[in-house]
Parts: structure tokens; C-alpha cells; sequence
């Protein structure tokens, strides 16, 4: 069996998927407990970036490292790959965690695990109305709108501080930069390696947010044995899951792997709860509802047609 035939099965695409999104989920509490551990306020902005280009810059070591061991040879982008990228760390990891750090920090876990499901109506919006790589359909409109509708749900009513714009704004705005570089992966892995590109993403633009917050005046404040080991734990979660998704993306429709990100507030709000205690952030019964909103939009989204497997 081919590796595209393979990675286009059902039973091979949901679990993977839903591994990628236990990873993403634990790090919503994971990060605020790596904020802890460095000693990192919610307000030092240039330090937060510091500590997320530290953490992708790990990353992007570690799937390149790996990804050569498993191909058999060094995973070096050509002078032609170049472009892209530089035009895939812009969107997934400059703008995508430069906001999410920011943003996770003015909110609470819970929150800001579900306002990033939307990450996967917007990356349905934007291959659709932008790349024009897939068609925006009627069930998919309505899977979005029932969706979305959770996200709204989340923020009513003043829970763990109301909206602001530099919190949970700030997280939405990291949602809609993933769309673009979801659409970005799908188009150039076309022609290039899944895990060279995402490594290479992270390399460079994890070097360019350490630099950008250490040259502002960013740092880790306190540096133990806890905090290098939940940096580490970061690092490792990008990584994989990144390369995972995108080898996925490469060999299916971006609607058919992003549907599955639903799974990404299930298990951030598990986690915040377990490892943050956020319960007072917000009633169980608003964010139960709104996680059922957000996985029966994208179950719409991804209905099977009839005599469609998948």
C-alpha cells in the first residue's frame, strides 16, 4: 500500500488527528505553566515572545533531526524552497504564536481552547474564498455558522474577564493565521517534503521571535529544571504534532484534516481543568454546550455524502 492510499484511510487519519489535537490541547495549560514555572507575567509581552521563539526553534531542531533519520538524509531546503519557507513561518509561526502567546496570556485555558476551534471554519473560509483550492458549500457555510456559534457562546456573558481585544482578540487573530498557513501547507507540500517544510518554518521563525523579544528586552526571567523541562514538552508537541498534520494536509483536502480540530478545545478544556483548575473560569454547563456547538458545526461540515465513505 502506497503512503498516500495509507494516509487518506479513515483509520489511519482519525487517530493520528486526534493525537495531533491531545498534543495542541495540553498546550493551552502547558504554556501557562511554563509562564509560571520562568516566572513570565501576563504582561511582559516581549518576554512571552522570547519564550515562544525558544520553543519553536527547538521544535523546528527536533523534526528536522528526526525527519532526516526516518528519510534517510538530511532534510535541507533548495534555494527554490526557500520562498515558501519563509512564507509558511510567517503565518504559522511568527503571526500564529506571537498572537497566541499574547493572547493566551490575558485569557484563561478554557477560553482560549475554544475560540481556536475556529481555526478550522476559517481554514474552510480561506481555501475556499482565497486559495479556491476547495468549494464553499451550503453544508459547509451551515457547519460554520453552528460553530462559530460556540465561540460566541464562550465569551457571553463576562466570563473570566469579557472580550478584549489584546486577549482573547489576540487568540481569534492566531485562529485566522493558522487558516492561511494551513492553506499554504497544503499547496506547497504538493512539491515538497511535509516535514522539511515544518521544521524549516519553525527554525526560522523561531530564531527571528527570540531575536525580535531579546532585542526588546524579553527573557526567562528564572531558569530551573521545571521550566527547561516544560519548554522541552512545548518544543516536542509542535514537532510532532506539526509534522504529523502536515503530511496529513498534503494528502487530503484541508477540510477533511482541519474538521478534526474540534478535538482541540474538547481536550484544552479537559486539561485546563485538570492541570490549571480553571473551574471558576467558567459554569461547566457554557462550556459543554459550547464544545457540542463547535463539534456539531464540523460535524456538518464533514457530513458524508451518500455513497461517500469519507
Amino acid at each position: 500500500m502506497s503512503e498516500k492510499s495509507l494516509l487518506t484511510k479513515k483509520t489511519v487519519v482519525l487517530p493520528l488527528t486526534l493525537l495531533c489535537c491531545l498534543l495542541w490541547g495540553s498546550a493551552f495549560p502547558c504554556i501557562k505553566l511554563g509562564y509560571g514555572y520562568s516566572q513570565i507575567s501576563s504582561a511582559d509581552t516581549y518576554s512571552q515572545i522570547f519564550y515562544a521563539g525558544l520553543r519553536f526553534t527547538l521544535a523546528g531542531i527536533f523534526a528536522v533531526i528526526i525527519g532526516s533519520l526516518v528519510a534517510g538524509r538530511p532534510l535541507l531546503p533548495k534555494k527554490t524552497s526557500l520562498t515558501k519557507v519563509f512564507a509558511l513561518s510567517l503565518f504559522q509561526t511568527v503571526l500564529q504564536y506571537t498572537f497566541f502567546y499574547i493572547g493566551l496570556a490575558r485569557s484563561t485555558g478554557m477560553k482560549s481552547s475554544v475560540i481556536t476551534a475556529s481555526n478550522v471554519f476559517l481554514s474552510i473560509i480561506v481555501a475556499s474564498l482565497v486559495f479556491r483550492t476547495e468549494k464553499l458549500t451550503v453544508r459547509k457555510i451551515a457547519g460554520c455558522i453552528v460553530g462559530f456559534s460556540g465561540v460566541v457562546l464562550i465569551n457571553l456573558g463576562g466570563i473570566g474577564g469579557g472580550f478584549r481585544i489584546t486577549g482573547e482578540g489576540f487568540v481569534f487573530l492566531s485562529a485566522l493565521s493558522y487558516a492561511f498557513s494551513a492553506a499554504l501547507t497544503k499547496r506547497f507540500s504538493a512539491k515538497e517534503d511535509p516535514v522539511m517544510l515544518s521544521g524549516w518554518q519553525f527554525i526560522f521563525g523561531g530564531v527571528g521571535m527570540t531575536a525580535f523579544g531579546a532585542a526588546l528586552g524579553g527573557c526567562m526571567p528564572v531558569v530551573n529544571p521545571s521550566g527547561v523541562f516544560m519548554l522541552i514538552y512545548l518544543a516536542i508537541v509542535s514537532a510532532a504534532a506539526f509534522s504529523i498534520w502536515s503530511t496529513l494536509l498534503k494528502h487530503n483536502p484541508v477540510s477533511t484534516v482541519s474538521v478534526f480540530g474540534f478535538m482541540n478545545p474538547v481536550f484544552g478544556v479537559i486539561l485546563s481543568f485538570v492541570l490549571l483548575s480553571e473551574r471558576s473560569a467558567a459554569g461547566p454547563i457554557k462550556v459543554t454546550a459550547a464544545l457540542i456547538l463547535v463539534a456539531a458545526g464540523i460535524i456538518i461540515v464533514n457530513f458524508p455524502r451518500k455513497n461517500r465513505v469519507f
